[in-house]
């Protein structure tokens, strides 16, 4: 055989495989979604989600964490260690009255502030966080540093764990269809297990909870671009979108259609499975509890992260938009004749 011959040969041999493989990772993403609690029964729900009676009067400005548990914005930060994994650059801080912070640096400061405070107001579980413009770092990294998203680490709260979208005690919950509805509302894209965590809480007064809490929220705010050749690749890790970007916000859709209960949304990520779990009853669900948050609400969480106000306009306009589409699914089930579209 000449070599172009065995060139040719060989390529085509190539060009055989490569659709297998692609199959064969396409299966291996395939994820099953199931409970694991041993009685799907007697699921704690409230390990996920308490119902927000007092939703209309939550500071949005504060958070979960209220003044009491803030950063000090004139202190200066001992430096721990640097953090290095993920989009998002950081450090591990210690204040001078010894509290540890997970610090965020980067674009995805400010909206992992919005997000976590809008599941907080929506009943969620959600660590105390806050955002800095500027700070003092000392030690052995040191100088001004820009705007970054604080964490507290608290004794009294222990990682116990990761949990996963797919498989958890709460997958056929309303809250947890829920939760995934609002990420969608939020443009959150970044549904990976180890940002879930479980946690372990101690009270002051001995007693113990779980809860389960999705956390570094950075990869909101902005719009889902994944392609679709590339969904079922070993490159599905990748990014799948923008975050912290107002045009990329406004330019994506909420709701594409219904057929019957089921919802299409304008959703180009890589999860499109879980997606496809939800139904206009999660959507209308989700879509109340937002309603119920009010204009100085929405203007708390995005001054908390310090976004320009003309930014805070254009993004709560479109959060606004979408909310009224999730009510307007519920008049739909009222008139047989608009169940598809």
């Amino acid at each position: 055989m000449t070599p172009l011959l065995s060139f040719v040969a060989r390529s085509r041999r190539l060009f055989s495989i490569v659709p297998l493989l692609v199959l064969a990772t396409a299966c291996a993403g395939q994820k099953v979604i199931k409970t694991t609690a041993d009685d799907p029964n007697r699921i704690n729900v409230g390990e996920l989600w308490l119902e927000p009676t007092d939703l209309e009067s939550r500071n949005l400005f504060q958070g979960p964490g209220g003044t009491t548990l803030a950063p000090d914005p004139s202190a200066r930060y001992e430096f721990i260690r640097a953090d290095e994994a993920g989009y998002s650059k950081g450090y591990d801080v210690r204040d001078a009255q010894g509290t540890q912070w997970s610090v965020k640096l980067g674009p995805e400061a400010q909206p992992e502030i919005v997000t976590s405070r809008v599941l907080w107001a929506l009943g969620y579980h959600q660590p105390p966080i806050y955002l800095l413009p500027a700070w003092e770092l000392v030690g052995a990294q040191r100088g001004t540093q820009g705007i970054a998203r604080f964490r507290r680490e608290t004794p009294n709260q222990q990682v116990a764990g990761e949990w996963s979208w797919y498989q958890n005690p709460f997958v056929a919950t309303q809250p947890f269809k829920a939760l995934v509805v609002a990420n969608l509302m939020l443009n959150n894209w970044d549904w990976k297990t180890s940002n879930n965590r479980i946690y372990d809480v101690t009270d002051s007064d001995g007693a113990h909870h779980r809860f389960y809490v999705v956390r570094d929220l950075g990869a909101s705010l902005g719009k889902t671009t994944f392609p679709r050749l590339l969904r079922w690749t070993p490159f599905r890790g990748l990014g799948q979108g923008s975050r912290n970007d107002v045009e990329g916000f406004e330019q994506q859709a909420f709701i594409k259609g219904v057929d019957g209960q089921r919802v299409r949304f304008d959703y180009r990520g890589i999860h499109q499975r879980l997606v496809n779990t939800l139904t206009v009853d999660d959507v209308v669900f989700t879509a109340r509890l937002m309603s119920r948050i009010s204009d100085q609400q929405w203007s708390d969480a995005f001054r908390a992260a310090a976004y320009r106000e003309p930014d805070q306009v254009r993004y709560i306009a479109k959060i606004k938009a979408k909310i009224r589409e999730g009510l307007a699914l519920g008049l739909r089930k009222q008139d047989p004749v608009l169940t598809r579209s």
